[in-house]
């Protein structure tokens, strides 16, 4: 165990920091060309960032950042994991998904769970419903080792009975040969999410119900209520809000099982955890730990701390996942996969990589898919062996102190809930919705200034890739999924989608011309960057290297278009601007645009035709100029067009 620093450690921490600091401060004055007392600010704050929480990530983290050390995992407060008896040759539980499909029998189902459980799946998630009724629930596990495999159960308006169910089916499973003392490896979950679903829209049961069966029969290996954190993250909201909503939900039904009846310790032993997890990797870290650590403080304050932790299921996120370039999602659910296993999750499911697809625009059969999907959890357990250590990031600078603020971070926001008068009376006065909606538009600006980059979507696209048809947008019979899903890279889809309309109704994508002044070397540079840009939004370009002047108009005239963006370096604008522009005005291009920042056209004199009529560059509002060039380009008369038949 770390001790903390002592105070002559601190002096020698402070001259090393200082030093770091200064030289720092040198390579940003020398990148930023001024001196060092010019920079704005201190190098710290200058190379910090910015969570979506409103955390400050710190370029640097010392010993100074040292926390105090957490215990063990599985021990109180849980912050290193909840389970002590975790058998690190296994690592997590791969916890795969079956009975979406209606189209497949609950025999096929058990099919496929069996010949899953002999390739590595561990735990089982069973959507119930569909492909799988209450009754059929005895056919699906048949073969299946309750003792050994978890099952959480996804159930909807009839949860009650999926639920007696399986109880019944338990119960009634023959005695295993070796007898295997219940961990939280091994503890299955009924899923019933009254509270969260609440939120989301999905179908559920009533809560009272649900309390009721709870009480009925208090068997902590069974746990009735499954809080799901996807709820609330689909639909937008940031870590530190998910945490908090999840513990605000999990708290009233506390309260609703100790009111029945129940003793507090007898309650926390029937809520388990969903959580959502994408591709940061340290943030879905830090999730993790700080969720375990604030029920474990729930949990000291009923004063029952030896069940506390918190188990949680973790799920990569939907809202992470593109419908353009799907096979990206591969990368974002490995990611997502390796944080929460290394935050100590207890049972991971990687969804498929083309689960943000409505079913029939999906080109890869759910084999390969679900395969693809549980062979990135046994890569990461088998090859690159992450769980054979237990919270691995345990003791790491950064993580510890990111752990802490997002548990300060999300305990605050508890503490709101708490004084709105509980989960249930902000949800119904529309708090949640407030809140996640605030969380939300937040996110949206920051995916629409593309300082949230969306590979293959805002960033990277594939302007060639092969339509999806018009339905994409209605991602309501996702699994997973639900009425609030709202997916990071949704405005960037509609242009595409809109794009593909287009590209169907007159063979031809709305398009753009670009005029490159100079050498290659003076405007690759930037006719990448537009061409990139434009492409996010569905909109091809034309290129034709380098022009001048006399050749503007019979490119314009052969691009039949009314857009067109000058691309260049600063003393190229300076040089051959004005006149490129000219041609292009004459040559009847009805908007021109300039590549980089305006401040880069050669100042003038003259009124607002010498200019261009803006400026494409880093940091502005794609979407909303996206929307507004595609509105131009599809509405406007394009240069040559044949109008002699227009009226009057």
């Amino acid at each position: 165990m770390n001790d903390q620093p002592v105070q002559s450690d601190l002096a020698a921490l402070d001259e090393a920091y200082q030093r770091w600091s200064e030289s720092a401060a040198a390579v940003l004055a020398k990148s930023r060309r001024v001196d060092v007392a010019d920079l704005p600010d201190a190098p710290e704050a200058l190379l910090s960032t910015s969570t979506a929480d409103g955390l400050t990530v710190r370029p640097l983290y010392t010993r100074k950042d040292e926390t105090p050390e957490p215990g063990l995992p599985g021990a109180f407060p849980y912050v290193r994991g909840a389970d002590p008896a975790r058998d690190v040759t296994a690592g997590w539980r791969v916890t795969e998904r079956f009975g979406d499909d209606p189209a497949v029998g609950a025999a096929a189902v058990n099919t496929e769970i069996l010949e899953a459980m002999n390739n590595g799946t561990s735990g089982l998630w069973i959507a119930v419903g569909g492909a799988v009724s209450a009754d059929d629930l005895a056919t699906v596990l048949d073969g299946v080792y309750l003792d050994l495999a978890p099952v959480t159960l996804d159930v909807g308006e009839n949860g009650i009975a999926a639920a007696e169910a399986f109880a019944a089916i338990r119960a009634g499973a023959p005695e295993p040969p070796v007898t295997i003392a219940p961990t939280v490896g091994t503890t299955h979950s009924l899923g019933l999410s009254p509270l969260t679903a609440a939120f989301s829209g999905r179908p559920t049961v009533d809560a009272a119900e649900a309390t009721a069966l709870a009480v009925a029969n208090p068997d902590p290996a069974l746990r009735t209520f499954r809080v799901d954190g996807a709820d609330f993250a689909t639909a937008g909201a940031d870590n530190g809000l998910e945490i908090a909503l999840v513990v605000g939900a999990a708290l009233t039904h506390l309260r609703d099982l100790t009111d029945a009846g129940l003793s507090p310790a007898q309650a926390l032993t029937q809520v388990s955890f969903g959580v959502s997890v994408d591709d940061d990797q340290f943030a879905s870290i830090a999730k993790l730990r700080a969720l375990r650590k604030i029920w474990a403080r729930v949990a000291g304050v009923l004063d029952a701390p030896e069940v506390g932790g918190a188990l949680t299921h973790a799920v990569t996120a939907l809202s992470m996942y593109s419908q353009r370039d799907p096979w990206v999602n591969m990368l974002r659910s490995t990611v997502a996969a390796f944080g929460a296993g290394v935050g100590g999750a207890d049972q991971v499911s990687v969804l498929p990589y083309d689960a943000a697809l409505p079913a029939s625009k999906r080109t890869s059969g759910p084999t390969f898919t679900r395969r693809i999907a549980r062979n990135t959890q046994l890569l990461l357990l088998e090859e690159s062996n992450v769980g054979r250590v237990l919270d691995p990031a345990g003791g790491s600078w950064f993580v510890e102190s990111l752990t802490d603020d997002l548990a300060s971070n999300a305990w605050a926001v508890f503490t709101d809930i708490e004084a709105a008068g509980g989960y249930r009376a902000a949800l119904s006065s529309g708090w949640v919705a407030d809140r996640i909606g605030e969380s939300l538009a937040r996110r949206d600006v920051e995916v629409a200034h593309r300082r949230k980059p969306v590979t293959g979507v805002s960033e990277f696209p594939n302007l060639d890739e092969k339509p999806l048809g018009q339905d994409t947008a209605d991602t309501t019979g996702l699994a997973t999924g639900g009425p609030r899903l709202a997916r990071v890279g949704r405005a960037f889809e509609a242009l595409r989608d809109r794009s593909d309309a287009v590209l169907a109704d007159t063979g031809r994508r709305p398009t753009v011309l670009l005029l490159p002044l100079g050498s290659v070397a003076e405007h690759n540079g930037r006719t990448t960057f537009v061409a990139n840009l434009l492409a996010a939004g569905g909109i091809a370009v034309i290129n034709p290297g380098p022009v001048t002047a006399d050749d503007i108009a019979d490119l314009a005239t052969a691009a039949d278009t009314p857009i067109a963006v000058i691309c260049g370096t600063k003393q190229r604008y300076a040089d051959d601007g004005p006149a490129a522009l000219a041609a292009a005005r004459a040559a009847g291009l009805g908007t021109v645009l300039l590549a980089g920042p305006e401040r880069e056209w050669p100042a003038t004199e003259s009124d607002g035709q010498a200019k261009p009529d803006g400026s494409l560059r880093v940091g502005i509002d794609a979407v909303a100029t996206l929307q507004d060039l595609f509105d131009t380009l599809t509405t406007s008369t394009p240069v040559g067009a044949d109008t002699s038949g227009a009226s009057a």
